[in-house]
């Protein structure tokens, strides 16, 4: 086995010193992407790695129960009892991390900015007035009104407009419906920031998928050269907010963004991570749709405790010059809010992180006309976050090529990322369907023991007992919801409530976009970018 790793480790070092092939796997996507053989090898092992985990866990669970059903049976009511205290850590993230956010709510951020000293800082500019804010939008077939509302936002913002550059990323794929979107957008914005610019990504280019980052990196680079170093702004003084479609800011958002990026040490190594709410549509979406809307965001309100274990997810933003010296975002993969966390990590050695606004933004939750399109589109969504699996083996390699990263970094940041994706593959189904197995499988000899007779009691007894987690997940789901709009009744709050405990049958619903996207990376049949589409009805 140490032979095993000691080859491992050399093989990937050794294929390349050269400054070019060195750095070439940071704009890497998938084994093939990189320039020699040995890589290609390795890097194709550690895209399998996830996906042969995770079933090879499912497949020794029901062999085990087979073969030796008391050793599993104490093993499966340890895997509940410590799922069981797990709950309870995140739930005491959550509701500080929820305590916090509304603090940070009520905050006046701009009030702070003037009050700031912004010499005492890492950031020398004269005044945190010489930031420039760059939004990106990138959109394909949103509706008019969503991007309406969404830049609606951007210009009811307490920030001053003259420091705002917004650039609204169209497809050409889209054809002239996008055109005159974009058009139509600009006539009625146009004059609300000091710019306003529509670019349009070509469709086809070498190179690319189609999707969000593609059209985010084209439409960055145009105002990079048209206005950023046209007008010579340093890049340290420009922030880059990816904004996704739909996303709503609230007013003294991006002068809280300006705030923390002043204030932290060392600002352009991080980037700035606001709290995800799917609020945008919550009182007309279908149960299903809010339930996997409030699991998300109260997962992000608890991991904005856990700063160290964060990376980029959706809207965020990032200093421009980080984005330049990393050479932009991927162009050919599939998930890259989160891989430019990555790219940005490796690239400056480790001396980069996350640094949590804890501060909402809103977006919508997944919908579509009929249930049964709601539940594809969320699949399908599910599915796609879940790909970004791929980021275990583009880190893992890269942490191989990196000896300057500190061990210890790589070892923690390692099992966060690989339990996580490994958790939301097989945690669900060890627990409600395999934590049985035993009983079925263990033979006559095993069901006549004193522990196949308390195996379902106590499995039911830990199961029941998460029960008040979902009372405490309904209570905030209320306190973080909207106003409730005219058109919707009252009786609504007591759904909102009761439709959380259908949750622990829908929960093996969470594993099945994981095991697919795992599955499909294992084959090398990987995946492209699939766009959410926006669902809103009767929005009052």
């Amino acid at each position: 086995m140490k032979a095993m790793k000691t080859q491992f480790f050399s093989s990937i070092k050794k294929a390349s010193r050269e400054e070019k092939g060195e750095q070439s796997y940071l704009h890497a996507s998938r084994a093939s992407d990189l320039q020699h053989s040995r890589d290609r090898f390795w890097y194709r092992i550690l895209e399998i790695f996830p996906g042969f985990l995770s079933w090879g866990t499912l497949a020794l669970a029901i062999i085990c129960s087979w073969l030796f059903p008391a050793p599993t049976a104490f093993f499966l009511l340890i895997f509940i009892l410590y799922w069981l205290f797990r709950v309870l850590y995140f739930f005491f993230h959550l509701l500080a991390g929820y305590r916090k956010t509304k603090t940070h709510e009520k905050i006046n951020w701009l009030k702070k900015l003037e009050c700031l000293d912004v010499r005492d800082y890492t950031l020398q500019v004269a005044h945190w007035r010489d930031l420039y804010h760059l939004i990106v939008i990138p959109t394909a077939e949103e509706p008019y009104e969503i991007l309406k509302e969404t830049i609606a936002a951007l210009q009811q913002t307490d920030y001053p407009k003259d420091r705002m550059i917004v650039v609204l990323a169209i497809e050409q794929r889209v054809g002239e419906t996008a055109r005159r979107k974009a058009q139509a957008l600009k006539q009625k914005f146009g004059n609300s920031f000091a710019h306003f610019l529509v670019t349009e990504h070509p469709k086809d280019l070498p190179g690319e998928i189609a999707g969000k980052g593609a059209n985010e990196t084209w439409g960055t680079k145009i105002a990079q050269k048209e206005i950023i170093d046209a007008q010579e702004i340093p890049h340290e003084y420009v922030i880059l907010t990816s904004l996704d479609a739909d996303t709503v800011v609230l007013p003294g958002y991006l002068s809280c963004l300006t705030f923390h990026y002043v204030t932290t040490p060392n600002p352009t190594r991080n980037s700035y991570q606001p709290v995800p709410l799917f609020m945008n549509n919550i009182w007309n979406a279908p149960a299903i749709s809010r339930l996997f809307a409030f699991s998300t965001t109260f997962w992000f309100i608890m991991n904005q405790q856990r700063p160290e274990k964060m990376s980029t997810f959706a809207s965020h933003s990032m200093s421009l010059r980080a984005l330049v010296d990393v050479g932009y975002k991927q162009v050919n993969f599939a998930v890259d809010d989160s891989r430019i966390f990555w790219q940005c990590f490796l690239h400056y050695n480790g001396d980069y992180g996350v640094q949590p606004l804890h501060y909402p933004v809103s977006m919508d939750a997944n919908a579509a006309p009929t249930l049964l399109a709601t539940v594809r589109n969320i699949y399908k969504q599910q599915r796609r976050w879940a790909y970004g699996v791929a980021d275990v083996s583009y880190f893992l390699f890269g942490f191989c090529k990196k000896s300057e990263i500190p061990l210890r970094k790589k070892l923690s940041l390692s099992f966060d990322r690989i339990e996580a994706y490994w958790s939301w593959a097989v945690a669900s189904p060890i627990m409600f369907f395999l934590g049985w197995l035993p009983l079925v499988l263990g033979g006559e000899e095993f069901r006549q023991t004193v522990l196949s007779y308390n195996l379902p009691r106590y499995t039911s007894f830990m199961l029941t007992f998460t029960l008040l987690g979902l009372v405490c997940s309904a209570y905030l789901a209320i306190l973080v919801l909207p106003q409730r709009p005219m058109a919707v009744g009252r009786w609504k709050f007591l759904w909102l409530v009761g439709q959380w405990f259908v949750l622990p049958v829908i929960m093996v619903f969470f594993a099945l976009p994981a095991l697919d996207a795992q599955t499909r990376l294992l084959l090398g049949k990987y995946m492209g970018f699939w766009v959410t589409p926006k669902f809103r009805k009767n929005k009052k």
